[in-house]
């Protein structure tokens, strides 16, 4: 992994409160509150497969732009998910749990998972004969030693329940930066709670705030010179709507090809 620089940034969350102050009325200010924490979801029912070998070395690199998935701490729990819940990439760094179900071949395990990859549609198969991951199906290709936490190998593919569930994260929000002096790209990784972002901003510290699009999977850029600047960033959930403010994030001397870490993450 790229190397992190863990204490420059610190993250907030941002809500609007009413403070009452003698003599001045209401008011309304920026203030901060302790993060929401993320509930499962209900049980429900699809399908699972594996794809790659024990050493999980064909998931590095996926959709999400996670890189090494090991060094960037997601481990081998991972999972690529079917067009239908990838959601276009905003369903990357989601965490699911899943267990076998209805099937001679099902341990007693339950793995909990990342979505780090997209598992695409494949039309020259059946949907229920090879085509595992068409739509409308919801489809986890698993990582092999995710995979047999629930069931065994031989299966192939076996139903499971899943349900989404609260990413456990240690340390904040990383950002690592590419992209060149009039461009940059940042992947957004570690991300706790929901695991998700839907909207993203940076701020230099001689900018306002600057919209930020989505690239593909957990990467937003900005077109805009920023280099010498120290950098904040805000950070919309696309499944809790939160937003987080991650004030100077990265120094006034960044350089692309450097991951930076906020020391505060969603819950």
């Amino acid at each position: 992994m790229a190397p992190v620089h863990p204490l420059w940034g610190m993250c907030v969350f941002v809500v609007s409160i009413t403070m009452i102050l003698s003599g001045l009325g209401s008011v309304t200010a920026a203030a901060y509150t302790a993060p929401a924490v993320y509930t499962p979801s209900p049980w429900t029912l699809a399908h699972a497969t594996f794809y790659g070998d024990e050493s999980a070395a064909s998931t590095m690199g996926g959709a999400c732009g996670y890189g090494n998935v090991v060094t960037n701490g997601y481990g081998t729990n991972t999972a690529a998910l079917s067009s239908t819940i990838f959601s276009n990439g905003y369903a990357c760094g989601q965490c699911y749990q899943i267990k076998c179900v209805q099937s001679p071949w099902c341990s007693k395990g339950v793995a909990t998972i990342t979505a780090t990859n997209l598992c695409p549609p494949n039309w020259s198969e059946d949907s229920n004969a090879g085509g595992w991951c068409n739509p409308p199906r919801t489809h986890f290709d698993m990582a092999k030693p995710a995979f047999m936490q629930i069931a065994q190998w031989k299966a192939g593919i076996v139903p499971v329940m899943y349900r989404r569930v609260p990413c456990t994260r240690t340390g904040g929000i990383r950002f690592s930066f590419q992209g060149n002096g009039y461009w940059l790209l940042v992947y957004v990784m570690n991300v706790g709670g929901a695991g998700d972002i839907s909207q993203m901003w940076v701020k230099g510290t001689k900018t306002a705030w600057i919209s930020m699009s989505h690239n593909w999977g957990a990467s937003y850029q900005a077109f805009a010179t920023l280099k010498g600047q120290a950098l904040s960033f805000k950070i919309t959930s696309y499944t809790t709507k939160r937003t987080i403010m991650c004030n100077n994030v990265a120094p006034a001397n960044w350089n692309l090809g450097l991951t930076y870490q906020a020391s505060v993450n969603f819950h």
